[in-house]
């Protein structure tokens, strides 16, 4: 694939994302389509491999931050009007020459194709934009009719707690030598990556500033966790209230309390739910998840002792594994 393909090929359309998509946006976008359309789950459609090297093409450009620079400043000159070919000025288009001619004049170090004069190429484009040509820069008097380039990216990292993480937070940060107070949003999870827009290095000359691309480690919790957004918690039972049944108080992150009943009969392991308990998030509200074990007590002596051994002469011949043996032999 030669460069003059950036003049003619959208990438972000034959990914499906948006110019400012992040480069793991681009990433999951590029493994969605490879997977749609891999020649293999389209034997009988003759495009299929050409769609697929489309794809390949274009993940390898956007993938390379510096290349995706290089793409969008070619890609922002012929939005303004300018129609490239690869030819010289024939029937099918102006070519670089005649952009160059008309924008210089064959001045300031730049000639159009012609007897005893290169022609401009690729890396003079780049050169306008700001990329990483092989010349000395832009012609005397010229100033590139393009946007300012954004500040650069800073990555950073930081702990915080679970409670912080299911609630959200305001967390007091450190980049760069200086201090920095970021909100976390409700719901962040371990691991999660989180893009605080204009919060990285400041821009040249007056424009946006980069990024700041924060990686969150959650401490764990002794007794909740977060799934997506539920919450979950385990409680314990005792062996009566699993028989007889009972009313449960469990506690909420958030704090007070709320009461979930056990069915007689609830045996370990059960979840309750309490909906709308769980983790509020821009997106969604989630649930309490309650389980609970059957706490089994390590000694038991006198009476409750005597009472066990009569609830186990009372079940008689009942046997919880009945046919156990029988369906582990088929």
């Amino acid at each position: 694939m030669s460069q003059q393909d950036w003049l003619e090929k959208d990438f972000y359309a034959v990914l499906g994302v948006s110019k400012d998509a992040t480069a793991q946006e681009i990433k999951k976008a590029y493994r969605n389509q490879a997977k749609k359309h891999h020649p293999d789950r389209h034997p009988d459609d003759p495009r299929a491999e050409e769609r697929f090297k489309e794809i390949g093409e274009a993940y390898s450009v956007l993938s390379d931050a510096e290349q995706r620079q290089q793409y969008d400043a070619i890609r922002a000159m012929g939005a303004g009007g300018a129609r490239f070919s690869a030819g010289a000025g024939g029937a099918g288009g102006a070519g670089f020459e005649d952009i160059f001619s008309s924008m210089f004049g064959g001045q300031g170090g730049y000639s159009t194709a012609g007897p005893g004069g290169p022609a401009p190429d690729i890396d003079d484009l780049l050169r306008m934009f700001g990329g990483s040509g092989g010349g000395s820069g832009f012609p005397t008097g010229f100033a590139p009719n393009a946007a300012p380039q954004k500040g650069q990216d800073v990555s950073a990292r930081t702990r915080i707690p679970f409670r912080d993480a299911a609630l959200g937070a305001e967390v007091r940060l450190t980049v760069d030598g200086k201090p920095l107070t970021v909100r976390i949003p409700a719901g962040v999870h371990d691991g999660q990556k989180i893009r605080l827009r204009g919060k990285g290095r400041p821009g040249p000359g007056g424009a946006p500033a980069g990024d700041l691309l924060l990686t969150l480690d959650v401490e764990p919790h002794p007794l909740w966790s977060m799934d997506g957004a539920n919450l979950r918690l385990t409680v314990p039972l005792r062996f009566d209230e699993a028989v007889l049944g009972t009313t449960l108080t469990v506690p909420l992150l958030e704090g007070g309390t709320v009461n979930l009943k056990v069915a007689p009969g609830t045996p370990s392991g059960r979840t309750l739910r309490a909906r709308g308990k769980g983790v509020r998030t821009a997106k969604a509200t989630g649930d309490l998840l309650v389980t609970v074990e059957v706490a089994v007590p390590a000694h038991v002596e006198g009476a409750a002792r005597k009472a066990v051994e009569d609830f186990r002469d009372a079940l008689g011949d009942e046997d919880p594994r009945a046919g156990l043996l029988e369906t582990a032999a088929r």
